[in-house]
């Protein structure tokens, strides 16, 4: 327990009775003994700011990303016995949240759920001790600064977590003594909008303490840097901009025990024109410090176009600090995540325990993807996807994408390059380092029927829908017929083509120009291999002017931002901020048949379940019902 003169109780304590919380009063870092002792020399300052950023979401991990399982992208069997508890991101996935024991509990950081407010305790105790000139004395002024504003950022970040769950929540700027009266502790939900505010305030402060770049790439890339702070700043503002906390008529029962309003019913145009100045703000930061758009280097392999989109598309999540990572997490590495979604390619690989394949992506996010065209398979005048659940041939100009003379179907074919990039699925190639021919002519193909070796089931670790998920395995993943080499990567938590994508919804949405909010989208679509807006709809599409209406292009960015950010967790939370999980989060989920051993067995949709959300209950977490008991200043959110 501390002992020094500065004791202070966790903002915890916010949902817990004052006796209960007393036990997180034993958390320091490395076992310092007091506060006085932690900051008395850089060396243990230095740990403190470790314990800062060590609460950061694990994004990177199967189970820790909410936005994986929760959504309506990714699926699981339900044979997951080497995952050591129960999956409560699939609960929620499932419609199994509930307010006893909330599933990926932010605010008491149960069930996966990071503590946030004991986040927020740690970093308003460094702020505490390391703005008094008499401690850390060897600090220079210089180091404390930037470490301050490090710290208020990860602070700002951590209220930020709590705001697109919970909505309105109550705001922890200094801890509370440990002599605090109890009725002191039992604090209420401040309204979203000053929680908005409150956030964007200790952002700005941040950032003129923040370096604009990482000079000491070897041991410090991770850490908190301007364009990190100005992109979370952009995200901020486009959440507080969206549908569900822009006018919401949902909210309008969310009051305070005093009657105030935690939402603000009314819609505000100036919330987007400020979302879109954060954004632009946030792009010009990164591109001046040389962030751009991933392209795969050239290598000495011999490798097509076609492979080198793929390679450019897949590496720029994969890759080690690649320059679109505006925010790689060094604490962070995929590596289980890959053997999580990497299938097996061989038939001496049939039998390997390390190449799970059980992520597996949805019928719904298979179909999701455009066309080699540019435009949704359902609008695509050119080609005829009426019949995509049917079978086809490939043939030997189709080489690269799917093995030749393979029977697959329809609606594998004409497919635009994320769609290969991102998906493995039978008879598709996929090209990694280790390819025996050194080309992608002649790589691994996926060959996923019930008798082949990427259909074999190993304990449960088998692809339920018949669509791998690619697009998060390094291309420098290697395996054998027993074992595998993973070379982990830092989770992106901010890529540059996510702030174009934000950019181009948050412009559109405050009346910006046609043209500006197309420029975005087609950086992205340039780089993903496909014609720009104005080409694919105005050629391609039976909806030639879609683009040109600003309803029309909304629907062009929501989908544009699924196929772009796809399997990294944006889609559940945009779902949401959109109001669109009401009718996306209600729909069955539905793969191949995956038993089947034959063409006519396989390719034969079934249903694997039948998603239930609940509306507008499930847009925002439950306080779990404890909390309420011993803290009745506290009010619950609509629904639950």
């Amino acid at each position: 327990m501390f002992k020094g003169k500065n004791i202070l109780i966790a903002s915890v304590c916010t949902a817990l009775a004052l006796t209960s919380c007393k036990k997180y009063m034993d958390i320091v870092p490395d076992n310092v003994a007091t506060i006085d002792h932690a900051f008395s020399l850089r060396t243990q300052a230095q740990k403190y700011l470790a314990t800062c950023y060590s609460y950061l979401p694990n994004n990177a991990d199967p189970q820790g990303n909410v936005g994986f399982l929760g959504g309506d992208e990714i699926w699981f069997p339900s044979e997951y016995r080497e995952f050591d508890t129960e999956i409560w991101s699939w609960s929620i996935g499932r419609g199994y949240q509930n307010v006893t024991e909330p599933h990926v509990n932010y605010w008491d950081g149960s069930r996966y759920g990071v503590n946030t407010f004991q986040a927020i305790r740690q970093c308003n105790i460094f702020m505490e001790n390391v703005s008094d000139l008499n401690k850390v004395v060897d600090l220079s002024s210089s180091e404390r600064e930037r470490w301050l504003g490090e710290v208020k950022f990860l602070k700002a970040y951590y209220h930020f977590l709590l705001l697109r769950m919970y909505g309105a929540f109550p705001l922890m700027d200094k801890n509370i003594p440990v002599f605090a009266e109890a009725d002191e502790v039992k604090v209420s939900r401040v309204p979203f909008d000053s929680c908005v505010n409150y956030i964007v305030k200790l952002i700005d402060e941040s950032i003129p303490s923040l370096p604009a770049f990482i000079a000491d790439r070897n041991t410090e890339l991770g850490r908190i840097t301007v364009p990190i702070a100005k992109a979370i700043k952009a995200r901020v503002l486009v959440l507080s901009a969206s549908p569900l906390f822009n006018g919401n008529p949902d909210l309008a029962s969310a009051k305070n025990h005093d009657g105030t309003p935690l939402f603000n019913n009314e819609y505000d145009q100036q919330k987007w024109v400020k979302a879109a100045q954060a954004c632009k703000e946030a792009i010009e930061e990164a591109e001046l410090q040389g962030f751009a758009l991933y392209k795969f280097p050239a290598t000495s392999f011999q490798l097509t176009e076609h492979t080198k989109t793929q390679l450019s598309i897949r590496q720029a999540v994969c890759d080690r600090w690649n320059v679109e990572k505006i925010w790689g997490n060094s604490g962070r590495l995929a590596s289980r995540l890959q053997q999580t979604c990497m299938g097996r390619l061989t038939t001496a690989a049939a039998s390997n325990t390390n190449m799970r394949a059980m992520f597996s992506a949805t019928m719904k996010m298979a179909e999701m993807f455009y066309t080699k065209n540019g435009v949704p398979i359902n609008e695509d005048k050119t080609l005829d996807f009426n019949t995509k659940y049917g079978l086809r041939v490939a043939v030997d100009s189709e080489k690269y994408l799917i093995e030749p003379a393979y029977k697959t179907a329809r609606l594998n074919f004409d497919r635009e390059p994320r769609f290969y990039a991102d998906l493995g699925f039978d008879g598709g190639t996929w090209y990694l380092y280790s390819s025996p021919t050194q080309s992608d002519l002649g790589t691994y193909v996926m060959k996923a029927k019930a008798n082949q070796y990427g259909g074999t089931d190993i304990g449960g670790g088998i692809n339920q829908t018949g669509y791998f998920i690619k697009k998060l395995v390094d291309w420098n993943f290697s395996f054998t017929e027993n074992g595998t080499t993973v070379r982990g990567y830092e989770w992106p938590e901010v890529r540059l083509a996510d702030l174009y994508l934000l950019y181009a919804e948050a412009l559109n949405e405050a009346d910006g120009a046609q043209n500006e909010v197309c420029d975005y989208l087609n950086k992205v679509r340039e780089r993903a291999g496909i014609p720009t807006v104005q080409v694919s709809w105005g050629q391609y599409s039976n909806n030639p002017t879609k683009y040109t209406t600003k309803n029309g292009r909304r629907e062009i960015i929501k989908r544009e931002r699924a196929i772009e950010m796809a399997f990294e967790g944006s889609r559940f939370w945009d779902l949401r901020r959109w109001k669109d999980a009401s009718f996306e989060m209600n729909q069955p989920v539905k793969g191949w048949t995956i038993t089947g051993t034959t063409d006519d067995t396989y390719y034969q949709v079934r249903t694997l379940y039948q998603q239930r959300f609940v509306s507008p209950r499930d847009y925002l977490w439950p306080i779990k019902l404890y909390n309420l008991s011993v803290n009745p200043n506290l009010v619950q959110n609509p629904g639950w």
